[in-house]
């Protein structure tokens, strides 16, 4: 690596349509996301909360198919599986024609992912090694890039465009590090016959996709059936989601004015971020705190280990993990920006959410204190990670001033 390459850099024209549409659609995603888990935590704490006990574990589906299963598992096995296909359209994209294709490029925020993800999860290890909750050190390692962008619009402030892109960039990197985390170390069991299905289906989805103005009349039937093959081989169902997002064609084929990847982003964005995530923070986040004693809850290992690998490991982790491999390039700062730009990013970053509640939910699934104990560290570090995010901004507002594109 030989050239120079400019950190945080303008974003090019072709792909700011695609990157103002994901801001907008995640920004709404996340506001919506909020809302859901604020009721949630409300509603288990009312006098209503044992309805919300009542909804979260009512029992719907054929028992013949195995998919007997509680609202909350169908929200985290199908709805997120929903939302984890648009993180791999998104994957697909940026890898193939994005800001991850160029390798040049990609290596600052593929650092930086890797220092979040890293850090965070040795701290974590650190406040819980050899106790049973070490099990859940993926919590910390994935940023909820929707709640960092409400972050932004509740906080009245606005990132330029590059800083914007860049965040995104590495929520997408480390979403892709939660699913092979996700993937290897938290799936129950292993079938291999239903697997190898899985991956015949995926094997003709692919090919599917070679063809022009191919239906949904067959990709959606098809979806459905990947879908189960993946649930019932062990491996978490999401997976089935990333991976047919991962296949979808980039290219424009015969007539085509949109490629199936961008279509299909279009369509299911929406979908994902305004009803699949928020209906899965409302089943899964809502933690009761009566009876429990707070400083006894918040002084825990488990409280701890979330804390400072959210909080505090991301913006480290990210911060050197950029710097670091920007000097390894020999890349230079954009000028209109500082270093500070990428701590705020880093603690944005901090802002883990929907992938924390998920490993939560698949790795205390069958051990209820621990799984409320879990609930109870994610809500708590989203008000903390709030907080240290909108202070690094002002931080950067006061003492370094104005971005060059605030009017």
């Amino acid at each position: 690596m030989n050239s120079n390459v400019t950190v945080l850099d303008e974003v090019p024209a072709t792909e700011q349509r695609w990157l103002v549409r994901k801001l907008h659609d995640e920004t709404v995603g996340g506001l919506l996301l909020l809302t859901a888990a604020v009721i949630a935590v409300v509603w288990a704490n009312s006098a209503w909360a044992s309805s919300y006990e009542s909804l979260t574990h009512f029992v719907i589906g054929p028992e013949s198919l195995h998919l007997n299963l509680t609202l909350t598992a169908w929200a985290s096995d199908f709805l997120l599986a929903i939302f984890f296909y648009v993180v791999g359209c998104e994957l697909k994209h940026e890898f193939a024609v994005g800001s991850l294709s160029n390798p040049r490029l990609a290596a600052v925020p593929i650092g930086a992912a890797l220092g979040g993800m890293v850090v965070a999860a040795s701290i974590f290890l650190a406040f819980n090694h050899g106790t049973p909750a070490q099990s859940a050190w993926g919590l910390p390692i994935s940023t909820d890039v929707a709640f960092s962008l409400a972050v932004l619009a509740i906080a009245g402030q606005r990132l330029p465009i590059a800083l914007r892109s860049f965040l995104l960039t590495l929520a997408v990197v480390n979403d892709m590090g939660a699913i092979l985390v996700i993937a290897i170390f938290y799936s129950h069991g292993f079938y291999l016959n239903w697997f190898l299905i899985a991956i015949a289906l995926l094997g003709i989805f692919g090919f599917l996709q070679r063809r022009a103005n191919t239906s949904s009349l067959i990709f959606i039937p098809l979806a459905l059936v990947i879908w189960y093959a993946m649930f019932r081989s062990g491996i978490h169902a999401t997976i089935a989601g990333v991976a047919m997002g991962l296949l979808m064609r980039v290219q424009i084929l015969g007539d085509e004015k949109v490629a199936p990847c961008e279509r299909a982003d279009e369509r299911w964005r929406p979908i994902s971020a305004g009803l699949c995530v928020p209906v899965f923070a409302l089943f899964a986040s809502g933690v009761s705190v009566i009876g429990i004693s707070l400083s006894e809850s918040l002084t825990s290992p488990f409280t701890l280990g979330v804390l400072g690998g959210l909080v505090i490991g991301q913006p480290v982790g990210v911060t050197l993990g950029a710097f670091i491999v920007a000097r390894f390039t020999r890349g230079s700062l954009n000028p209109d920006l500082s270093w500070w730009d990428v701590v705020v990013v880093g603690s944005l970053a901090s802002v883990g959410f929907t992938v924390a509640l998920l490993i939560t939910e698949v790795t205390f699934a069958s051990d209820p204190d621990s799984l409320a104990a879990g609930k109870f560290s994610i809500v708590f570090n989203l008000l903390a990670a709030i907080i240290v995010s909108v202070i690094a901004i002002t931080v950067r507002s006061v003492f370094i001033g104005r971005y060059p594109d605030e009017t």
